[in-house]
């Protein structure tokens, strides 16, 4: 070996050991500062599977056990305070007890939670979505993203004829069956369009259903939706590709599939799930373009469990249960009254200049981040826009699932653990969302102790 060799591998050595070092050190402190979550998660997983009822809140050692929030705070059981930069992955878009929501559902319950007859409060928020999103000319409420997922692609089915869908790879829509392929493939992954369960329980025949296309590749996403036209009956897309790394779609690629889906007679599904806060009326009005479904979730419950989608009229009549032969949707708690309120008591407050400050928080953050890790020597690349951020522990650009999974999620877990230990919270993955309930004080502490870590980083590598 020559001498370049033997340096650089020296090198690489010293950093991984130095990087075993921090970790472990992570680890020790992690502990040390929650013992009551450590007791908790031991009784849990007598429980649970896993210790929780949530795969996404899983991490090693064991997650952190929570016990209150208030506004951009939150405490855990052993009463370390943290800056919440998760917010229930993207759900609690002004924090954490808002007095107004609060005070929405308390009013709403001291009269009743869920009827079996409609109620005024439903219909309510479906026209206040009307309003922010027209693309939404008839809306559906469930109790979830997941079911939003299912209601979308069932009624494009219905409208069709037609049973399969494409959707893209790294892209998260739920757990349903028709949503779980291709999530997180291994780099080995059968060359597109062939999908690829996330796991056991997904059959055949539902991946079989199933086209895949990579992110921001219009040229291969045309040429599904022309080869398969027949068959086909919807695109289903996030504007970003959230779980894989908050991954910004090209305008030109969502005005390609608007573009071909319409020439094919194929619906688009744009999933709102969580970009439905970039702008009033979505990332749709954000980039121009129009979907012919979406799916909605998350903000629009004030906290509490909802979902939605809707989208053509003529498409969604295939609920309408005075025709015959229509789809049925029913659910014990859709559009139940609690719910209602409190999202319509979120939507009030998400008014235009409480969308421009949690966007401008954003911004900051994202460009916070990126010089952090620059100024430590560090490969990083930021991804997001408005309110959402994510960092990539790798040299950009970051443009698809397959980008984004060579990244270190090794490092991913580091910062999220030394950011625990900070006081502050984040995904586990790597990502961040800000709240109305911020302000810069709150970015800025956030900034300042990610240059620490990003320095004792640059210097274990």
């Amino acid at each position: 070996m020559g001498t370049t060799a033997t340096t650089a591998a020296t090198a690489a050595a010293t950093s991984a050991a130095a990087t075993t070092h921090f970790a472990r050190e992570l680890l020790q402190r992690y502990t040390a500062r929650t013992p009551r979550s450590a007791d908790l998660y031991a009784r849990a997983v007598e429980a649970f599977p896993g210790g929780d009822t949530r795969t996404g809140t899983f991490f090693l050692p064991y997650p952190t056990f929570m016990s209150h929030g208030a506004g951009a705070r939150m405490w855990d059981v052993d009463g370390n305070a943290y800056v919440d930069f998760l917010g229930n992955f993207t759900s609690l878009i002004h924090g954490h007890a808002h007095p107004h929501i609060t005070a929405a559902i308390a009013a709403q319950a001291a009269q009743g939670t869920a009827f079996p007859f409609p109620g005024e409060a439903a219909l309510r928020l479906a026209e206040e979505l009307r309003r922010r999103v027209p693309s939404m000319e008839r809306v559906r409420f469930c109790n979830s993203g997941t079911e939003a997922v299912i209601g979308a692609i069932r009624a494009a089915r219905a409208f069709t004829g037609r049973a399969k869908v494409l959707k893209m790879e790294g892209g998260y829509h739920g757990s349903a069956d028709v949503a779980q392929v291709s999530v997180s493939p291994g780099m080995d992954a059968p060359p597109y369009p062939e999908g690829r369960a996330q796991g056991p329980g997904v059959p055949h025949g539902v991946v079989g259903d199933v086209l895949v296309a990579p992110y921001n590749d219009l040229e291969t996403a045309q040429r599904l939706v022309r080869a398969h036209a027949g068959d086909l009956a919807a695109v289903i897309v996030e504007p970003h590709l959230t779980a894989a790394g908050v991954i910004p779609a090209d305008r030109d690629f969502l005005a390609g599939l608007r573009a071909v889906t319409a020439e094919c007679g194929v619906l688009l599904i744009f999933d709102e799930i969580i970009t439905l806060r970039l702008a009033r009326g979505g990332a749709q009005a954000m980039y121009g373009i129009t979907p012919d479904l979406t799916t909605v979730a998350k903000i629009i419950g004030g906290g509490l469990p909802v979902g939605g989608f809707g989208g053509r009229a003529d498409v969604m009549a295939t609920f309408d249960p005075r025709a015959r032969g229509t789809v049925g949707h029913s659910g014990t708690f859709n559009g139940n009254a609690v719910t209602m309120a409190a999202g319509l008591a979120a939507l009030e407050l998400l008014t235009d200049e409480a969308l421009d400050h949690i966007n401008a928080l954003g911004s900051h953050l994202r460009d916070g981040l990126q010089r952090a890790f620059d100024a430590a020597g560090v490969a990083v690349c930021v991804t997001g826009s408005g309110s959402l951020g994510h960092v990539h522990f790798r040299h950009g650009p970051v443009r698809d699932y397959r980008d984004a999974a060579a990244g270190s999620a090794e490092h991913a877990r580091l910062l999220h653990l030394a950011l625990l230990e900070r006081g502050f919270a984040c995904a586990a993955r790597g990502m961040f969302v800000t709240s109305t309930v911020m302000t810069t004080i709150e970015v800025d502490a956030l900034l300042s102790a990610v240059r620490d870590i990003a320095g004792e980083m640059g210097a274990g590598g």
